[in-house]
């Protein structure tokens, strides 16, 4: 007998309560019904019942019991997820800083190399705005007191701190879960994204950051460098979202000073209260008693330095918190100070303290409070995380063309050849002439964009360089497509001496990007401007991009492309003697990069991690990975275990270039298959647009940005966002894996597809995470999404070829892996995909009806209101799913 998702302890408990609510809040009558459908699904998905008959009593539910129901089964979902995360069922085996230096171990590798590759080593998780986070923010903050209430119960704790039973408690949380409203009546703003990315930074990331390092000093041996860092897009990622301007740019970075100067204060004041130490039972520094000399003098603190130390620190610390925020803290100073000019200085005082409690070997004296303090200043600065900017190369050469032209140096810039444009701009970099001119009347595009590069210079002088390092351009293709950030950056004093403190960062995301890659990257890296700046930030990033590739090529040539692309840049950057970061812009789906961080970065090429890489979160992953504190340690470690193991285990090489052969002609096949459908064939358009959700999709109020890059309705300028989305609410998942069955049945060679699955990282993930996409799609299900297509002849063609590559992918998936099953040597996945099935029908079920009754014309508010909760309900339900 297959399992039932009840049967998982907390998944049964948070259901039964969930249960009680609906009942109380909904009547007894939508209980019923609820419970009868939810019966309905489970026994037709454990072939209990005919699984084609009927509706499951869908048919009777009214427009307010639709709603009513949906919100019940997206809440089920929510707290399935919770539950399933609890009991680590998203853990990787070998995931774990300690499981990896054993590996390495074994390996012969100690921890001396560990440490020192940290200590130049960078892992970032990078926020951004992108958009498929479908719930509230209001509804993530109630999952997330559950979760807290949960670890109480965990411990026994029949109590919660304000003396209420906390069984209560978790189920008054599920009652105001019950009664919050679940969708956004108004479209984010940027503001809103903002503060939607610092409940993160603020809530999670500020404590467990400092917790995981203390754990990995203790396996290390050693105290290791910061090299687990935060980055955030939000607010400074103009590229296609025309409402991220400079005053977005401030907001943003003005208000994650605010939280991290807020924590350290609050820190500091809970150090003063601890450190109780007598000068007259324990001997102290000459140096803390240099700093308690210009604290507090009364007469009750005359014996404990170290909290006249700690006022002192506060009150310096209080006079930066007010001239950076621009108001006076909550807890205001007992005494006059000036303020820090530097993280620095206020993490070398918190130091002097901590040399005065550990002199004598007492090291245990400066753990605790005081190590997280320090190590929370190491990794966060006073700008919390850094902020990338990122805008699109054809935006920088309109600017820098009317700034010439303004100038009188260059009437047409955009004429000019390639070599023609660089020689301009080397000359321009070279001037100290400024192009620009406050008495100019330039367009709104030059203003905007001259506003960004001198407000990050403000930022600069305010917060320090941390804050921004990174300027990345979309659509790079040339050498003076970096020039021209340049060009900008010196706008504001950005530029000086042949450098400059933010880097310009190519990012590549088409296939046609992709191949270029070596080349742009070779021009650059030979240009006495690309070598020198590298030597000077002792790195080059460069970015490659997942979404746009894959909804370029498919998934397999996505993968390859930015497989081979990252191999080829490995062994240009060894030759130019510079250090490759690589920024991966991973997405939620598979088809956008998704699936597991830790296999994905153990699978990259020798040469391409070295100890450093950054990589994008978005929408509900961010949530779903970074959501509570134990989930971010999970998904943090696994990062970071990752990036030591990908840059120090050794490695074979010997068969690599087999394998690369028949990887390439994989994804020749792949390419021509997905390419063959997608955009080579007529009516194709039309079929996405009415066979899947995306123009409700686009509707919903989940993000600033726009759906679509223009206002046409090609594929092309779609956003890969939405174009994945959808086709995951419509259960195809067409983007995670059309082509691939093809171009598998077409290589002869099943016993070298074998040996690549056992011995090749990079194939045995691409296969697993094309394997979770398969067992995630419902065919049955999307035939009836091909039913909304007015074309029935058109439909059926193209379903019918939709359907016949799933079952080749699937079968030959199943052949190369040896497997009766999908995900039969996954039981924990297969597990957690199967036991959710049954309560995302019913979901696609209703979405169906109303989108028909939408399409139809009627007008009722309830239908549109219940197509967005649908949208939710099932994105809650698949997870990473947009």
């Amino acid at each position: 007998m297959a399992t039932t998702i009840e049967q998982i302890p907390d998944i049964r408990f948070l259901g039964r309560l969930l249960g009680d609510v609906i009942r109380e809040f909904g009547g007894e009558e939508l209980f019923r019904r609820t419970e009868e459908i939810r019966s309905a699904s489970v026994d037709r998905h454990r072939g209990l019942a005919d699984a084609v008959a009927g509706d499951l009593g869908l048919g009777a539910l009214s427009l307010d019991d639709t709603l009513a129901f949906t919100r019940g089964f997206m809440l089920f979902s929510l707290l399935a997820n919770l539950a399933e995360d609890r009991q680590g069922m998203a853990a990787e085996p070998g995931a774990t800083m300690a499981e990896v230096l054993a590996e390495l171990d074994g390996a012969g590798i100690g921890r001396d190399s560990v440490l020192q590759l940290l200590a130049g080593g960078l892992a970032v998780p990078v926020l951004t705005a992108h958009p498929t986070e479908v719930r509230r923010k209001s509804i993530l903050d109630h999952r997330n007191r559950i979760a807290q209430l949960l670890r109480l119960r965990d411990r026994g704790i029949e109590e919660t701190a304000e003396g209420e039973p906390v069984e209560g408690e978790i189920r008054r949380q599920i009652a105001l879960l019950w009664q919050t409203r679940p969708l956004r009546h108004e479209r984010l703003y940027v503001a809103d994204e903002v503060e939607n990315a610092l409940s993160y930074f603020r809530d999670v990331f500020l404590d467990a950051l400092p917790a995981l390092y203390a754990r990995w000093e203790r396996e290390l041996g050693a105290r290791p460098a910061s090299f687990v860092r935060l980055g955030s897009w939000i607010g400074g990622d103009r590229d296609g979202n025309p409402f991220v301007t400079a005053e977005s740019l401030r907001l943003a970075l003005s208000r994650n000073a605010e939280a991290v100067l807020a924590w350290y204060l609050e820190r500091v004041h809970a150090l003063g209260a601890e450190l109780s130490i007598s000068s007259e039972l324990a001997p102290v520094t000459t140096e803390l008693l240099a700093l308690a000399d210009h604290g507090d003098h009364g007469p009750t603190r005359a014996d404990e330095p170290y909290r006249r130390a700690l006022v002192w620190i506060y009150a310096r610390l209080a006079a930066t918190y007010a001239a950076i925020v621009g108001h006076p803290p909550p807890r205001p100073a007992s005494l006059e100070a000036e303020r820090y000019a530097a993280a620095d200085e206020f993490a070398a005082d918190l130091r002097a303290v901590a040399r005065s409690l550990t002199q004598g070997g007492h090291g245990e004296l400066a753990a605790g409070k005081l190590e997280a303090l320090l190590r929370g200043i190491e990794t966060f600065g006073f700008h919390l995380a850094t902020l990338d900017l990122r805008q699109n190369a054809d935006v920088h050469e309109r600017v820098v063309a009317e700034l010439l032209k303004t100038a009188g140096l260059e009437p047409d810039y955009l004429a000019l050849a390639e070599d023609d444009r660089a020689a301009l701009l080397r000359r321009e970099l070279a001037s100290p002439r400024l192009l620009s001119t406050p008495f100019a009347g330039y367009s709104d595009e030059t203003r905007g964009e001259l506003a960004i590069v001198h407000a990050a210079a403000e930022a600069h002088a305010r917060y320090g360089p941390g804050c921004i390092n990174a300027y990345l351009i979309s659509k790079a293709n040339s050498v003076s497509d970096l020039l021209e950030v340049f060009t900008l950056l010196k706008e504001a004093g950005l530029w000086h001496g042949g450098g400059s403190p933010i880097e310009a960062i190519p990012l590549f995301e088409t296939i046609a990007d992709l191949e270029r890659a070596e080349t742009v990257m070779r021009a650059w890296l030979t240009s006495p401007e690309g070598s020198a700046i590298a030597a000077a930030h002792r790195y080059q990033e460069v970015m490659v991009g997942y979404s746009d590739s894959n909804k370029d090529g498919g998934y397999f040539t996505s993968v390859w492309s930015l497989h081979r692309t990252s191999q080829q840049l490995a062994s240009l950057f060894a030759e130019q003697r510079v250090t490759l970061q690589l920024f991966h812009g991973r997405g939620g789906a598979v088809g956008r990069g998704g699936g597991s961080a830790f296999a994905a970065i153990t699978a990259q090429p020798a040469g391409t991690v070295q100890g450093r890489i950054r990589i994008t979160e978005q929408g509900e992953v961010i949530a779903a990975k970074y959501g509570t504190r134990d989930s971010a340690l999970l998904n943090l470690e696994a990062m970071a275990s990752a990036t030591v193991l990908a840059s120090l285990k050794p490695r074979s090489l010997s068969t690599r270039e087999r394998y690369s052969a028949a990887a390439a002609t994989i994804s020749d096949a792949a390419f021509r298959a997905y390419r063959g459908l997608v955009y080579d064939t007529e009516g194709f358009k039309t079929f996405f647009r009415q066979m899947t959700p995306i123009t409700e999709i686009a509707d919903l109020k989940i993000g600033s940005r726009p759906a679509s890059r223009t206002k046409s309705d090609r594929i092309e300028d779609l956003r890969a966002i939405p174009w994945v989305f959808s086709w995951a609410q419509a259960r195809v998942m067409l983007p995670g894996w059309f082509g691939v069955g093809s171009a598998l049945a077409a290589f002869d060679d099943l016993e070298l597809l074998r040996e690549m699955d056992q011995r090749w990282p990079f194939f045995r993930v691409t296969l697993d995470n094309l394997e979770m996409v398969l067992a995630k799609s419902d065919l049955r299900i999307a035939e009836r999404y091909a039913g909304l297509v007015e074309d029935r002849a058109l439909a059926d063609a193209l379903f019918g070829r939709i359907r016949d590559e799933w079952q080749r992918t699937h079968d030959r998936l199943l052949e190369i892996t040896g497997q009766s099953a999908l995900l039969e040597k996954s039981p924990a996945l297969d597990a957690s995909i199967r036991l959710r099935l049954p309560y995302i029908e019913p979901l696609n079920l209703l979405q169906l009806e109303l989108l028909k009754r939408h399409r139809a014309g009627e007008t009722d508010p309830r239908i549109t209101d219940g197509i967005q909760l649908s949208i939710n309900a099932i994105a809650t339900a698949l997870r990473n799913s947009g």
